[in-house]
């Protein structure tokens, strides 16, 4: 199991990356307060994202790498701070880049997201689980699953989760 390290400029570049990730089995938790025990995390397959800031994020950054964390550090790559954070999680592992095996939708006129979002719904989860495990709000949710029924030209979100799958296979 290789600890994932990113540095990522967005939170839509950040949510991908975490989207990859618990698709491999990690649990994503926000910010980078870590727990005080165990100090050994590595087993428990944790990522944590969030925004860097400053020399102080970068720390908790760091240490929870160190403890065996994932993480997906929001920053400018090219800031002072965001060179800071590489340079020291660097020595920690080698520190990827956003992964792009899943860039492309697997049915054409939909985005990843979208497609992420019927992918759960067709597992049977409600709107409101499928958001919050696609890191959106659930407003935005609606929007997407909206936009997929235009694509679609159905009039309900069951036809266009049925639709979905028809054409994704």
């Amino acid at each position: 199991m290789t600890q994932p390290l990113h540095v990522v400029e967005t939170q839509s570049a950040a949510a991908g990356v975490l989207r990859r990730l618990t698709k491999q089995g990690w649990t994503v938790g926000t910010g980078f307060v870590m727990p005080p025990e165990p100090w050994d995390l590595t087993r428990k397959k944790l990522v944590f994202s969030g925004p860097v800031e400053d020399s102080d994020d970068v720390g908790a950054v760091v240490l929870a790498a160190a403890r065996g964390v994932g993480v997906v550090a929001i920053v400018d790559p090219r800031s002072t701070t965001g060179r800071a954070l590489l340079d020291d999680l660097r020595r920690v592992g080698p520190v990827g880049d956003a992964p792009t095996e899943d860039d492309t939708p697997s049915v054409p006129g939909l985005t990843v997201e979208e497609c992420a979002l019927l992918d759960r719904l067709a597992d049977g989860e409600s709107i409101a689980a499928a958001a919050e495990a696609e890191f959106l709000s659930l407003r935005t949710a609606n929007r997407r699953i909206a936009h997929t029924r235009k694509v679609f030209n159905v009039a309900s979100t069951r036809a266009a989760v049925v639709e979905y799958v028809r054409r994704r296979d």
